[in-house]
């Protein structure tokens, strides 16, 4: 299985329980990487001054939490399209990033890398042919920059490396897009206003906020296909959340998690995907897939 990632933390943050899932089932994964996550902000002071804005040395530090965060997963180490730093984190609307006006981009932004990122992640998928490869939808989950960016490599990059022919190239089996089920994350969503309500165990944290209607990225339930149990791997995932503490803050509980906004988030006990290229498997009563590698040899 082949993964393709904007920023470190995003394999976590959507897919982490699915990559120990398949880890523990002894299936090779390999989480491709396409930025530092230069432009993310920092939460707390200790690591403010590695920002863009300041010390511009985030990147680096986040190659540490990206290795511990996979460690957790069962991930050997990380892997970065075209080399560690060969494209940046492009920002999105608002931030350091984000080119003013007679202010150019920066040159290496991941959202103008052109045909040379398609052609290093077609090489990736030549060269390890993966059965299962999982990216992004079109609208990049929620519409950063470089997820949308990462979302057409992949796609290019799956249709290039099929074009290659017999022998020189390989045709990806299944190719799927990591999305959250709108039901679930309501259903979810839900529970944990009802704690904080009645001030139960699991109660929203102190200085978090529930999320707004539509303010979490989410697809109607009806375009799901496949839903993975990932219920017997969250302590990894919580793992892998709380080793990417500069963007990440994982509640007592276990059961949510906030990013800078400290808007909380659940720790949801399946991950859902979309069929975007590939033969459909075997389907269960609820009508999805339950396993990314179902109808394969």
């Amino acid at each position: 299985m082949v993964l393709v990632h904007a920023h470190p933390d995003d394999e976590t943050i959507t897919t982490g329980g699915t990559i120990a899932h398949y880890r523990r089932r002894g299936i090779p994964v390999t989480v491709v990487t396409c930025t530092l996550g230069e432009e993310g902000e920092v939460i707390g002071e200790r690591w403010q001054g590695l920002t863009s804005a300041h010390a511009d040395q985030l990147g680096g530090y986040r190659i540490t939490e990206l290795t511990r965060a996979l460690a957790a997963l069962g991930v050997d180490e990380p892997y970065f399209l075209g080399g560690a730093g060969r494209w940046r984190d492009s920002g999105m609307s608002g931030t350091t990033a984000d080119p003013q006006p007679m202010v150019p981009a920066h040159p290496r932004a991941f959202a103008d890398s052109g045909p040379a990122a398609v052609a290093e992640l077609t090489e990736v998928l030549v060269r390890l042919k993966p059965r299962v490869v999982v990216g992004y939808d079109p609208r990049g989950g929620y519409g950063h920059p470089d997820h949308v960016r990462a979302h057409r490599v992949t796609m290019d990059a799956v249709e290039a490396a099929a074009g290659r022919g017999a022998g020189r190239g390989w045709n990806v089996p299944k190719l799927y897009w990591t999305v959250t089920d709108a039901e679930v994350l309501r259903h979810h969503t839900e529970a944990l206003a009802r704690r904080t309500v009645d001030r139960l165990p699991g109660a929203l944290p102190r200085g978090w906020q529930l999320p707004g209607i539509g303010e979490l990225a989410c697809v109607p339930s009806d375009t799901v296909t496949a839903t993975v149990d990932v219920s017997e791997v969250l302590g990894a995932k919580r793992a892998a959340l709380r080793a990417h503490a500069t963007q990440v803050t994982v509640a007592s509980s276990g059961r949510e998690f906030a990013l800078s906004n400290n808007i909380a988030q659940p720790v949801l006990p399946e991950e859902h995907y979309i069929l975007a290229r590939g033969r459909r498997g075997p389907v269960g009563a609820d009508g999805h897939e339950g396993d990314l590698f179902a109808g394969l040899d």
